[in-house]
């Protein structure tokens, strides 16, 4: 059933695009109620409006603080239309009906990115804004609530198409938008409150990305979050749930590294990566470490993507590529495939949390923002690392860190030789990591292994000497430590411990 608006209510932090929706008000006869600055706002585009301290008798007081809790604010939003005993209130205390709420609440999250002063932070709780919000969404069968200026545009098409006329299905969808709008601002001012003491469990995300299915295509999936402050997609097909994996662990990953580096990721893990002088041979040789891998794979660099290394780059066939610019002659060339997804990444925003589901609820930690200097390390074998093997164990540290557990990860010049990933033994994982590297034609002598858990056994360290292998970096900490020390001594392999475990599940 359409309902006239014959009444608004605005009281609006942003003001921008409020011009088109008061004046089509206005074309339609609505009467329009208003406070403070959205009063002066549209009495400033010549347009009638009666102040709220009209309506109620009281002056705005306290600051500013107390302007619209006032029954007859609420009971024109509230009131049933149809109910009798309603309608003889209303018309005994004189309260108008009140069809439209316009509120954009005051900015508590952006105060919070840019402010750290309390006493302003606290006078950004909007009150009164967010009682409108709920009274008018829950009288949705006879309100319309608009209660974000995202909304504006839609609000002007549907007064304009359906001339000043809602039904109660439109209602019920701003109403829904209205109380996801109202959980996101309580849960932004908890969490300040809480000071990240997760003393409960509370996260909005309003921001909506339907993704065509989830890890198979028979589950449906949904992205919370603003993809597109981290990215500009400049081309390609729709980005799926597993792409997302994959791009979280590529940025996760590029953000260890300063110097010039490319590494190629295959279900979340690194199958090439590494470091250069040029960004082009960075490209060649993280491909070098496994190129089977790579097909299909996603590309990321920290540098700007020239034209000699899109050309090799475009060798090959994979779904994404993540980098901070391409030159022009670039992006047409990699543009000549329609579903590749190219993505120009604008900053990295890693989360200090990381959230999990597991059984009936879920489970939160700090993100593993931990990583190692060489002031960190403990030399504890008699060699010591030289300074190209020192380089070549935090670079495969970091590398490690970033694979799934069991990880092994095996290192020369700054550049993966192989990994061996999510094993169930840390022997395994070794083992998968030399079967690589020799099927790809890599000399083991003198390449460095890192470890993301300490060596419960000597075991693995025995198999690496047997390839050649002259360095270790591992957390330590196992009983038998000095079983492992012991015999790098006695075969002259220099090991380090980080003290520092990296697991990854």
């Amino acid at each position: 059933m359409q309902k006239k608006i014959n009444s608004a209510l605005i009281s609006v932090y942003h003001k921008d695009g409020l011009d088109a929706i008061v004046k089509c008000l206005n074309d339609y006869g609505v009467k329009m109620y208003s406070t403070g600055g959205t009063f002066e706002y549209i009495k400033s585009l010549d347009i009638p409006a009666i102040q709220i301290e009209d309506l109620t008798g009281y002056p705005s007081i306290l600051d500013g603080r107390v302007k619209t809790l006032h029954p007859k604010v609420f009971g024109g939003i509230l009131s049933i239309r149809d109910n009798k005993e309603h309608v003889v209130e209303t018309n005994k205390y004189d309260i108008p009906a009140i069809d439209l709420v316009i509120v954009d609440l005051y900015p508590f999250e952006k105060t919070i990115e840019n402010e750290t002063e309390e006493e302003t932070i606290i006078e950004k709780i909007d009150i009164g804004g967010i009682s409108l919000i709920r009274a008018a969404a829950k009288n949705y069968k006879d309100v319309l609530v608009v209660s974000h200026r995202g909304q504006y545009h839609n609000l002007h098409s549907l007064l304009e198409e359906n001339k000043c006329h809602t039904d109660l299905d439109t209602r019920k969808l701003f109403a829904r938008q209205s109380f996801g709008v109202s959980a996101a601002y309580d849960t932004a001012i908890f969490n300040w409150f809480d000071k990240n003491n997760f003393s409960e469990f509370k996260v909005s995300h309003s921001c909506n990305r339907p993704l065509r299915y989830g890890e198979n295509p028979h589950q449906k999936a949904f992205f919370f979050g603003d993809f597109e402050k981290i990215f500009d997609q400049i081309h390609g097909k729709e980005i799926s749930y597993n792409n997302i994996l994959d791009i979280d662990a590529a940025i996760n990953l590029i953000s260890e590294f300063d110097e010039t580096t490319i590494a190629i990721l295959k279900h979340n893990n690194a199958c090439g990566i590494a470091s250069r002088n040029s960004l082009v041979t960075a490209w060649q040789d993280a491909l070098a470490a496994d190129p089977v891998s790579a097909f299909g794979g996603i590309i990321i660099s920290n540098k700007i993507i020239d034209q000699i290394t899109a050309e090799e780059i475009n060798k090959i066939f994979f779904e994404i590529i993540i980098a901070p610019d391409y030159t022009e002659d670039t992006l047409e060339l990699l543009k000549q495939k329609k579903n590749r997804i190219i993505l120009v990444q604008k900053e990295s925003i890693l989360l200090k949390n990381t959230y999990r589901t597991v059984l009936n609820g879920v489970l939160v930690q700090d993100r593993d923002a931990k990583i190692e200097l060489a002031s960190d390390l403990k030399f504890v074998t008699n060699q010591q690392p030289d300074n190209n093997q020192i380089n070549d164990l935090l670079f495969a540290n970091r590398i490690v860190k970033n694979t799934k557990s069991n990880a092994i990860v095996l290192v020369k010049d700054s550049q993966l030789l192989a990994s061996g990933t999510g094993q169930t033994s840390r022997v395994d994982a070794l083992k998968q990591a030399i079967e690589k590297a020799k099927n790809f034609g890599f000399d083991l002598n003198g390449a460095v292994l890192a470890s993301d858990a300490f060596f419960p056994f000597s075991d693995s360290i025995e198999i690496a000497y047997k390839h050649g292998i002259k360095a270790v970096i591992q957390p330590g900490g196992s009983i038998r430590d000095n079983e492992t020390i012991d015999f790098c001594n006695e075969n002259h392999i220099a090991m380090v411990f980080t003290g520092i475990r990296h697991f990854k599940h």
